[in-house]
């Protein structure tokens, strides 16, 4: 899972039309409006809530949207990566190489699939997975690859599908902060979540670019992957509640496989169809956003302000800028929230957590890139709604605090 999840609160006058003009400017902001409150009250009144109609509208948009054959929506993002590891018939012990910066739910899900976490160090100048450092760490044990999109930011698929193709290793895109993010394969751009590799997986958590609150989504161009993971997310019934429903003689459902409620509500399936039509709209904002913060904090001495590859386009569902070398993240945090700006630690590392002891994993060398850019990095607010005026207190804040500390 990309970006370490939190709530996502409007600060405490903040309109939610505007931006945060006074008081603190918040992390982020989900953009919520007139429109996606019809689409609740229109679920409520029909009285079927859980998953149907507009689940299976909602997964037939967001297919299209992408360019994938299917797509499966589920309770949320880490449930997504869950049923996509699982579906892939991983033996117990079987290796995944992945990273282990990432937020905690990308670990967790390899061993909740029963499959050994091998972590890999990032690059830093896009805090995704080194590619270079890929083939090394593949043995004769390794089931899956299992790469992130950092913070929007898409990785390097070109390399990784070609090593993972000349072994004949499946790829699994954690593609939780990526909705609508792009990546040029040969000529052409293309939308994470097609998917390149066997499956891709979103979440739709408040912190995301496209909300239902909590949901997730999992892409693949495989038929019988899907089939297995729309079994996989309702305790392996063959027959749904809704196909029951509507049948005009008696069904009765069996249970061959065994599987767990992994599903969508109708709730958020409307909220998510109408945030999938505004999402456009919404990336071109941040990125216009982005490339301001770009020229703005590139001022201030010593702040390293992230990179975007020429074969990526990200959509910036967070901002992470290097801190200067003298300087103390968690003070710093501290003197921005002062000043009214609030922020976030750099993408955490799994390996560093009692979650993860050792024995519970492994590492292919260093991670010591992994664990500088936790330590050295933080995320700064970013929100479509966000105006000039917010944007340049936090540049102001930020050189202010660069500026007086030692």
């Amino acid at each position: 899972m990309a970006a370490e999840q939190g709530s996502a609160q409007l600060a405490p006058d903040a309109s939610p039309q505007s931006g945060v003009s006074h008081g603190l400017i918040p992390l982020a902001r989900p953009e919520i409006g007139d429109a996606e409150i019809a689409a609740v009250a229109r679920v409520l009144r029909s009285g079927w809530l859980t998953q149907g109609r507009e689940v299976a509208a909602f997964e037939a948009e967001f297919a299209n949207f992408v360019g994938a054959g299917h797509a499966i929506a589920a309770s949320n993002g880490s449930a997504a990566l869950l049923l996509a590891l699982r579906a892939l018939g991983l033996e117990p012990g079987a290796e995944v190489i992945t990273v282990s910066h990432s937020f905690i739910a990308t670990a967790d899900a390899v061993r909740e699939a029963g499959a050994f976490p091998v972590f890999l160090d990032i690059e830093p100048t896009t805090g995704n997975m080194d590619p270079a450092k890929l083939e090394a760490t593949i043995t004769a044990r390794t089931r899956a690859i299992l790469c992130v999109h950092q913070l929007g930011m898409p990785c390097d698929l070109a390399q990784i599908l070609a090593i993972a193709r000349r072994h004949g290793i499946p790829v699994v895109e954690d593609a939780a902060c990526a909705a609508g993010s792009e990546v040029r394969l040969d000529t052409h751009w293309e939308r994470i979540g097609k998917p390149h590799g066997t499956i891709a997986c979103f979440s739709f958590h408040p912190r995301k670019l496209l909300t239902t609150g909590e949901g997730g989504m999992v892409t693949t161009a495989d038929a019988e992957i899907a089939r297995k993971i729309r079994l996989l997310r309702n305790h392996g019934m063959s027959a749904s509640a809704l196909s029951r429903h509507e049948a005009p003689e008696v069904v009765f459902e069996r249970y061959d496989t065994p599987g767990f409620n992994h599903r969508m509500t109708d709730i958020a399936a409307a909220v998510g169809r109408v945030q999938l039509a505004r999402l456009p709209d919404i990336v071109a904002r941040r990125r216009a956003l982005a490339g301001r913060y770009h020229t703005l904090l590139a001022r201030i001495p010593g702040l390293a302000t992230p990179t975007e590859p020429g074969w990526a386009r990200g959509n910036w569902q967070s901002y992470g800028v290097r801190l200067p070398e003298r300087l103390d993240q968690r003070a710093t945090m501290q003197r921005l929230l002062d000043l009214g700006v609030a922020t976030r630690r750099g993408v955490m590392c799994a390996h560093r957590e009692a979650a993860f002891p050792t024995g519970s994993w492994r590492s292919a060398g260093t991670l010591a890139e992994s664990e500088r850019a936790q330590d050295t990095s933080i995320l700064v607010p970013l929100f479509a709604q966000m105006t000039v005026d917010d944007q340049d207190r936090v540049v102001a804040a930020l050189a202010s605090v660069c500026a007086r500390c030692p």
